[in-house]
């Protein structure tokens, strides 16, 4: 038995990038900020920010790309995956991504927006291959008095 599940919170360090393949499928892209503070031996606050790439696929990477800006607060659940190229030099190059199955957008538009004031989806798909058919939450509308919380 094994498991590849990642949960994070962060904040979008670029505006997404949604692009299409060939065949029509949706692909989003943005890199998410993740800080930890701590208080080391002599008293002094040190924090260490992560950078995180984010892949989103289907109707979920459309909104997304609708609804996410830089400096706005997500909270995704997905796996790791690592991929594979040849560069233009025929060096092998790799990259560690997360391929998010679950988005919620925290706070307003702006990254000042508080999270009292949360506009939230929360929209799962199929895990599958990225050309196949993705099953979506068919009520992408969401009002603030729809969140549970």
């Amino acid at each position: 038995m094994s498991v590849n599940k990642v949960i994070l919170l962060g904040r979008l360090g670029q505006d997404p990038e949604l692009k299409y393949t060939p065949g029509g499928s949706p692909v989003c892209n943005f890199s998410l900020a993740t800080t930890e503070s701590w208080t080391d031996k002599s008293g002094q606050k040190q924090e260490k920010t992560e950078w995180h790439r984010i892949v989103v696929w289907g109707k979920l990477a459309e909104l997304c790309n609708q609804y996410l800006a830089k400096g706005r607060q997500a909270f995704l659940e997905g796996r790791l995956q690592t991929r594979s190229w040849d560069d233009k030099d025929g060096n092998k190059r790799y990259t560690t991504e997360i391929l998010a199955s679950t988005v919620q957008f925290i706070g307003g538009p702006s990254a000042t927006t508080n999270a009292t004031n949360t506009g939230a989806v929360d929209s799962s798909y199929a895990q599958s291959a990225p050309a196949q058919d993705y099953q979506i939450s068919s009520d992408a509308s969401f009002a603030a008095d729809d969140i549970p919380f």
